[in-house]
């Protein structure tokens, strides 16, 4: 299979290529404009691979993405490419309206006039996988979970803009019937992971003996999906999903997230214990709340559990144990990271 990844060299992104490329054998061309929270470093077990290729544009572009089909004549997309973080999105909404709306409507233009021309065949076989997320349904209260169903109900400038491009990859399918199928995942995390998010950042502030923040009382509660288990899915997804239809992709992990900030710090303490820092639970710090501030995301994941076979590998605990370790390895990647693009500072103010 020939499949176009956008966003390949993002955190989710990634993970979908190194698995097309190990686990599937699929030649992979990644389509990505590298802004500040790519890793081209992220691709390095799989750069040197003939099947991978990477083409730097930006999926705004319309005449870049018209070649890219044209040249790359691929049987599938997996659009991956997007702003992600919510605390960016609440000082500087307007890159999040550009790359998550106007760039999955020009995306989406490019496939249907490739897919248009296509020999029926493979124009019958053609799919395009539109990722998003859970935050488009909204917040929830202490009980019930979020499922294919879900009221759309977005919070934040970020989930606003991956709820108009859900819209958007759906009315492509309804309007002109481009084989579009819909994913809507919970917060992922593992390797690769940029630092803005509260896992790494956690762990690599724990690590360094700095202040941990929490927002408000800690007690906003996510589930949590490793990736790798996401791009299992994905994978699923793509090749067992049925057009029109959409899959929600969840780990079955709620935590709140101190209680996710307090495991980072005993994991921590216990791997790798700092007599100057002393007990890491001691560097929490609450700060103010992030305006707008969900409380709680959980994600009934029976459908693609019930149709296509999938679920997770790992429990939160086992994946949590293995990015600590990753992180505690691989200074290599994240070091200049925090040197040169971001060091922690608090966003979203």
């Amino acid at each position: 299979m020939r499949v176009i990844v956008t966003g390949g060299c993002g955190f989710i992104g990634s993970a979908v290529c190194r698995s097309a490329i190990q686990r599937c054998g699929w030649s992979v061309l990644n389509v990505d404009k590298l802004t500040y929270a790519a890793s081209e470093h992220a691709l390095d077990e799989i750069v040197a691979s003939d099947r991978y290729q990477f083409l730097k544009a930006d999926i705004c572009d319309r005449a870049a993405m018209d070649e890219a089909f044209a040249d790359f004549r691929p049987d599938a997309v997996m659009h991956l490419a997007a702003e992600s973080h919510v605390d960016r999105s609440i000082t500087g909404s307007a890159a999040f309206v550009q790359t998550n709306i106007v760039g999955t409507h020009t995306l989406l233009e490019s496939a249907l006039a490739y897919w248009s021309a296509l020999p029926a065949d493979e124009k019958s076989n053609f799919r395009f996988l539109h990722v998003s997320t859970d935050e488009v349904y909204g917040s929830l209260t202490d009980e019930g979970y979020f499922c294919e169903g879900t009221r759309y109900d977005p919070r934040s400038p970020y989930s606003a803009s991956k709820a108009a491009s859900d819209h958007l990859a759906s009315a492509w399918q309804h309007t002109y019937g481009l084989p579009v199928i819909k994913s809507n995942c919970s917060n992922n995390y593992g390797p690769y992971q940029f630092p803005e998010k509260l896992i790494p950042l956690t762990i690599l502030n724990a690590l360094e003996g700095k202040p941990l923040p929490v927002y408000g009382d800690g007690k906003n509660i996510r589930d949590w999906l490793f990736v790798d288990d996401h791009a299992q899915a994905l994978r699923l997804a793509l090749t067992a999903g049925k057009p029109g239809e959409t899959y929600c992709i969840g780990g079955s992990s709620e935590r709140a997230n101190i209680d996710v900030v307090l495991a980072i710090c005993d994991l921590l303490d216990s791997i790798i214990p700092d007599t100057k820092i002393g007990s890491r639970r001691a560097l929490i710090t609450f700060v103010r709340d992030r305006p707008g501030h969900d409380h709680r995301y959980a994600i009934d994941a029976a459908k693609i559990t019930r149709e296509l076979g999938w679920q997770p590998t790992r429990t939160f605990n086992q994946g949590l144990a293995e990015t600590v370790r990753w992180y505690l390895d691989r200074r290599d990647w994240w070091q200049p990271i925090r040197e040169g693009i971001y060091c922690g500072e608090r966003l979203g103010l």
